[in-house]
């Protein structure tokens, strides 16, 4: 636990929080300043900045209750939709506000504001294959990934 992460307060019953779920690997909670009626977020209860410096164990957990959560809120309040959200930063870009891993798990409505990051334009081919070949590239001498599957990428 880090003195100073909020999440970690939380996890540790320091700071109050309404608690939804939780088990041996995960917390799931309201969040204070819900973008949607039932906005969760679920966290690890070890201390894990973000996806990239998760264990694979922490974060199927974290999936799997967030995946619970989304059926939670569908039910409950009869959203339309859910929305996963789960960012990470450097500090300056992908709207990390927490250092703790975290997913947001977001009811959607058909009145709500949250708008869409979905485009329907259809990007430059050439674009999305040289992409997918730096992708596949990068993935071939990343240590902590398997072999990627065999691709049509050049």
């Amino acid at each position: 636990m880090q003195a100073d992460c909020t999440f970690c307060q939380i996890v540790s019953g320091e700071l109050p929080a309404d608690l939804v779920d939780e088990d041996e690997r995960t917390v799931a909670f309201m969040d204070i300043s819900p973008a949607t009626l039932g906005h969760v977020l679920v966290v690890p209860r070890r201390h894990v900045s973000d996806v990239m410096s998760a264990d694979a164990e922490d974060w199927l957990a974290v999936a799997a209750m967030a995946r619970r959560m989304a059926r939670w809120v569908v039910g409950a309040f009869r959203a339309g939709g859910v929305d996963l959200v789960q960012a990470n930063s450097d500090g300056s870009v992908g709207n990390q506000t927490v250092f703790h891993l975290h997913v947001h798990v977001l009811p959607r409505y058909h009145d709500d504001q949250l708008g869409s990051w979905w485009s329907p334009e259809t990007a430059d081919p050439a674009e999305i294959t040289e992409a997918a070949r730096r992708l596949v590239d990068y993935g071939r001498n990343d240590p902590e990934s398997a072999p990627p599957l065999a691709s049509t990428a050049p």
